[in-house]
């Protein structure tokens, strides 16, 4: 039996019908047996602030470790103002601080979002694939799961209805796993 995988699940929307949580709530229902996906609320996190980065508060610190113990990391990302949003940049601030105590190095990466426009978070993910440069995460490349026009993909108490859309989730986790591995090592 090959041992269990657990992923950290990050929704960059803080809103109560986010799609981008559905979404992530969706990955983590069509995961492949063996992976776990928690997934963690980043809406209590305090503004990033450098003075209190060694001694951040316990919201942060338990992000940080759950990041850091994880064999990988899933965002799902909305879009706004054509990039990630401030509350995402926000915990990924947190995550990599203080300098030398980045929870996201050398970590796989998985970015996956929705959004009822038609580009459906393209120009946010890249934004975040920036963003893992500097943090020295490892993001899959393919296959890349945006989901426009989410308002047709889910119904109304937040479930991914789109067959094709559930698929291309579930065909990004079947990648998601041997990258794991071997960034791990062949683990």
């Amino acid at each position: 039996m090959a041992p269990s995988l657990t992923i950290i699940g990050i929704a960059g929307s803080l809103r109560k019908g986010s799609y981008n949580a559905a979404l992530l709530r969706a990955a983590r229902d069509l995961a492949p047996a063996g992976i776990t996906i928690v997934i963690k609320n980043i809406g209590d996190l305090p503004l990033f602030n450098q003075d209190d980065e060694k001694n951040p508060p316990p919201s942060v610190r338990e992000l940080k470790e759950a990041v850091k113990a994880a064999d990988g990391l899933l965002i799902a990302t909305p879009e706004y103002n054509y990039s990630v949003p401030g509350v995402l940049k926000n915990a990924l601030d947190w995550v990599s601080r203080p300098y030398g105590d980045n929870s996201a190095d050398d970590k796989p990466v998985a970015i996956m979002g929705a959004s009822v426009s038609m580009t459906g978070t393209a120009r946010a993910q890249y934004h975040l694939r920036q963003m893992f440069v500097f943090l020295n995460g490892h993001v899959l490349n393919m296959p890349e799961v945006m989901v426009p026009a989410a308002s047709d993909k889910f119904d109304q108490d937040g479930n991914l209805t789109d067959e094709k859309t559930r698929d291309k989730v579930k065909q990004m986790l079947e990648a998601f796993v041997p990258w794991i591995k071997r960034l791990q090592g062949g683990k």
